[in-house]
């Protein structure tokens, strides 16, 4: 991977490590959303001159090249205006199904954005939210699914990966146990698609969430995948232009699915970005990009495990994870490690990374330190990143 795709790469002394928060854009996907913007800006659906008509090809074309990643349908591809948006879309129209005696599972691992919906809607329509609980090592602990996703429980959420620990969920047995009581299974894979294609069929869940901001494409779009059939039983959370077939005094008919999900004007330019991020993702040979992740992680590991009282929060090894690096180091503050880190020139990130539940199972009131890699980075990062913690130590300590 070319790091000169990245120009804020290039900047000297720049040493970015927050790329689970948001990661760059190459090149490639700032030119395709400015020439877009350029020379084929226009509102999309029933627009009757020619640069209306580019746009919706550019729109349409968007929709086809996100499923042609996805191993999808274009049918099976709704835009929204992030990973957010897409959870709570999923989660507040699967909700209309549910009331008092049923279940929805969510884990102790998940982002604010794939359990709070759940945990608000659970106190509006009166279900049971129940979670799973995470292991030491800061994985789900699946030890006892079958006492935890029961007859009763129609919808089990959870993360491909977590923000925190790095840990990567195993989602075909999350699906076989959701689907042997006939719930769904929605996951968050905001986390996990930064690293390569992911086929949401093929692994088994019905709807599927990700982010452009962490694919390297553009903010303000996302994605929700779902299958056909799943899709086509659900009614929309939004109402405006474009998403309903026909509208009459007392009653309406809904656009067939992704339209009916996507009312109002849509992300037309951030969805052309993303469209060309996953291809440039695409482009690039994925398993020997994933060696050299496993080689930089590493010797991120290693060099932590050298520091004096650091406690790592999440996986020891490098299998079933992802380049996401979590660590605290008693008595220092994230806060202040953080910022005099950013001193020296590494972007780090430093809190709860938005999973209170997260922290408060693991014990860790302050939140930790995150370091987050992408492809582009490499040892420089890594040495970096340890002088400038040795720096901090000595200034705090």
């Amino acid at each position: 991977m070319n790091r000169s795709d990245f120009p804020v790469l290039a900047r000297a002394g720049q040493h970015y490590l927050d790329n689970a928060a948001m990661a760059q854009c190459p090149v490639q996907v700032v030119r395709a959303v400015m020439a877009h913007e350029g020379d084929g800006r226009a509102n999309i659906r029933r627009g009757l001159y020619a640069l209306a008509r580019r746009a919706d090809e550019a729109y349409d074309h968007a929709r086809e090249r996100v499923a042609v990643f996805l191993g999808a349908e274009a049918g099976e591809v709704v835009f929204t205006g992030g990973c957010t948006q897409a959870l709570n879309l999923a989660a507040r129209a699967l909700s209309r199904r549910l009331g008092p005696g049923d279940e929805v599972v969510t884990s102790r691992l998940e982002h604010h954005s794939s359990c709070l919906p759940w945990m608000a809607l659970a106190a509006e329509k009166g279900f049971a939210l129940r979670w799973l609980e995470v292991t030491a090592e800061g994985r789900l602990d699946l030890s006892n699914l079958d006492a935890v996703i029961t007859p009763r429980c129609k919808v089990v959420a959870v993360t491909h990966a977590s923000n925190v620990t790095g840990a990567v969920s195993d989602i075909p047995r999350l699906a076989e146990a959701a689907h042997g009581v006939g719930a769904l299974l929605l996951v968050d894979g905001a986390q996990m698609v930064p690293h390569g294609a992911v086929h949401p069929r093929a692994l088994g869940a019905d709807l599927y969430a990700f982010a452009g901001h962490k694919v390297y494409g553009p903010t303000g779009i996302g994605v929700l995948w779902g299958q056909r059939e799943v899709l086509a039983e659900l009614e929309p959370v939004s109402w405006g232009g474009g998403m309903v077939d026909a509208v009459e005094e007392k009653a309406c008919d809904w656009a067939e699915p992704p339209f009916r999900f996507e009312a109002g004007t849509p992300p037309v330019a951030q969805a052309v970005g993303l469209a060309t991020a996953l291809d440039w993702v695409g482009s690039h040979d994925w398993e020997a990009l994933a060696t050299r992740q496993a080689t930089v992680t590493r010797l991120l590991l290693e060099g932590l495990r050298e520091v004096p009282g650091l406690r790592l929060i999440g996986p020891a090894g490098l299998e079933d994870r992802v380049p996401v690096v979590s660590f605290v180091i008693p008595g220092f503050h994230p806060h202040d490690l953080a910022h005099l880190l950013a001193e020296r020139g590494v972007a780090v990130r430093g809190g709860h990374h938005c999973a209170r539940p997260l922290m408060a199972a693991l014990g860790l009131a302050e939140g930790s330190l995150r370091v987050s890699l992408a492809p582009y980075n490499d040892r420089t990062d890594i040495e970096a990143l340890l002088s400038a913690l040795d720096h901090a130590l000595k200034v705090l300590g």
